[in-house]
């Protein structure tokens, strides 16, 4: 297993080398390989259809379509569960209704209702539209973390998601506000707890290092800044028979907070009303936005995201403080730093294409998609989790439980250095990845009679000749892997599995010829059949495809 990561690392290192690129917009091939590589990182997998439609769009169309802001609230997540009878019952909602406006907040059901949301939310992501949303959503939960089983209420969960994705691709400043006084957030970081008799740091130093300014060399706030922020978030708390956050006077410090030279020694005067918490507030977050480091920060984390994780002196200066200075111009709105970022000649760089470790999400929800495996219906609710939950099972073995990540600085992928990407694939992680990604294409998994697992017949019927075994191995390997492999390797997974071992093609030839002409041949379509399954097995279990 060491070897097998061995040779990941290898690949990630030698395919990011040198770059001789900017923001400047990419006037490059819009090919197959420039295509796949956007679709990559901009979705979770991309798919054949996916590929050829924005083939066929051009490369300006195409961004222009992935950046789209249309839009459309999905439906909520639903009933899926029999509570026990010694859970606090919710007769009233049938399965196959949704839960999420139902005011109960009994732990154990809470519980239940949480595990819904995480197979929602795994069900939306299979069944993404062809914008970037989804992958920023992900984004903003990395980012603003918090973590189901500390909120436990999990209507509050399920409202934080909803805040996240509404405004993926919105306003940086209303985002700010909209998560601070977010109940979710409110229970995480202690915020409903925050009053003037002894006020609580937790959000106000996570707000400075990890949401807004970091904690980079030059985010030199103080512990007295924490302190003062801490007093204008006093007040703030959560009715939990409403289900909504309000402001109590009575708990705001309305004492005036003065702050460090970092910013500016500037003093947020108390203010003695109803809306005087929400008032000083908005001073906070203009304040913090004022510093230069907040831009230069936020944009360092969606190069990390979308680019890579290693920004060296020259990517700062040529990359990411351009990026700051177009954040900064626009009022702090994500679209427009994205369309700079996802249109350069650097994001299309060579030396940034395949030499990203996969994200556990990118990993099983991306094959999941590239190998259009089927599912239920959308009325086979009960069925319907049960699948979608096979996968939130697979991420949360494989460090990346949605909904939880490790704690408020979110997956260690992102931030931690010197391994970032690396830390996805350790001696626990490997041999799961490994084996999830092999039972997803057979023997799938069963629930209610209902099969999910890879199509591999229909699957390779949607490239240009499935009959010829040189062309079909080009092809799955130019859709699926993030890094391409050698004609030799070519050749022997050829005649390994294609051709059982001969050296003439016509042995797959004739055996995909008389499938097509003859589908109810037993014989030959379970040769056709089990070959196809091999060969995708031994592809996906190839260390290029864990990258992109």
């Amino acid at each position: 297993m060491s070897n097998f990561k061995g040779r990941i690392d290898m690949i990630e290192s030698n395919q990011h080398q040198n770059y001789s690129s900017g923001l400047n917009k990419y006037s490059g091939a819009w090919d197959h390989a420039a295509v796949r590589h956007l679709l990559k990182r901009t979705l979770f997998g991309a798919t054949k259809k996916d590929i050829q439609y924005f083939l066929s769009l051009g490369f300006t169309a195409s961004v222009e379509e992935l950046l789209s802001d249309t839009f459309t609230e999905p439906a909520p997540p639903l009933k899926d569960y029999n509570p026990t009878a010694s859970v606090a019952p919710d007769n009233a909602i049938s399965i196959g209704q949704t839960w999420v406006n139902d005011m109960s907040i009994d732990g154990t059901l809470s519980s239940l209702r949480r595990s819904s949301f995480k197979k929602w939310w795994t069900g939306l992501m299979i069944n993404q539209g062809r914008s970037i949303r989804e992958k920023m959503t992900l984004f903003w939960h990395n980012h603003f973390a918090t973590e189901t089983i500390e909120v436990v209420i999990a209507q509050y969960t399920y409202r934080h998601h909803k805040l996240l994705r509404s405004l993926a691709l919105g306003n940086f400043r209303d985002l700010v506000k909209k998560a601070t006084l977010d109940p979710a957030m409110l229970i995480y970081l202690n915020g409903q707890n925050n009053n003037k008799a002894v006020p609580d740091e937790n959000y106000a130093r996570e707000l400075q290092e990890l949401f807004v300014i970091g904690k980079g060399i030059n985010a030199q706030f103080s512990e007295e800044d924490v302190k003062a922020a801490a007093k204008i978030l006093t007040g703030w708390r959560n009715n939990n028979t409403k289900l909504e956050p309000y402001f109590d006077l009575t708990r705001h410090d309305i004492s005036n907070k003065t702050f460090s030279a970092f910013y500016g020694g500037k003093t947020i005067a108390g203010i003695n009303s109803a809306n005087g918490g929400e008032a000083e507030l908005d001073q906070l977050i203009e304040m913090l936005l004022s510093q230069k480091e907040a831009a230069l920060f936020i944009c360092r984390r969606l190069y990390i995201w979308f680019v890579y994780y290693n920004i060296t002196p020259a990517i700062e200066r040529e990359i990411i403080e351009p990026l700051a200075d177009i954040f900064r111009k626009n009022n702090y709105e994500i679209l427009p730093v994205l369309k700079a970022l996802i249109s350069s000649e650097h994001f299309f760089d060579s030396a940034n294409r395949g030499c990203q470790i996969k994200s556990p999400v990118d990993l099983i929800i991306g094959l999941t998609r590239e190998l259009e495996i089927k599912f239920p219906a959308r009325d086979q609710v009960s069925t319907l989790y049960t699948l979608w939950n096979q996968l939130v099972v697979y991420l949360s073995s494989s460090q990346q439980d949605l909904g939880d990540p490790p704690d408020v600085s979110g997956w260690k992928a992102y931030y931690q250095t010197p391994l970032f990407y690396g830390n996805w694939i350790n001696t626990d992680t490997m041999p799961k990845r490994l084996q999830y990604t092999q039972n997803l294409i057979s023997p799938g998994y069963t629930a209610s009679g209902f099969k999910m697992m890879v199509p591999a017949i229909d699957y390779v019927k949607g490239f240009q000749n499935p009959s010829d075994p040189n062309k079909l191995l080009d092809d799955i390997c130019n859709h699926l892997l993030g890094v391409d492999i050698s004609a030799t390797h070519k050749n022997q997974i050829k005649k390994d599995i294609l051709l059982s071992g001969q050296i003439d093609d016509h042995y797959w030839t004739n055996a995909w010829d008389t499938y097509i002409n003859a589908p109810n041949l037993t014989s030959n379509t379970n040769y056709v059949n089990n070959a196809l399954i091999n060969l995708l097995k031994y592809i996906i279990n190839l260390p290029e495809y864990q990258l992109c």
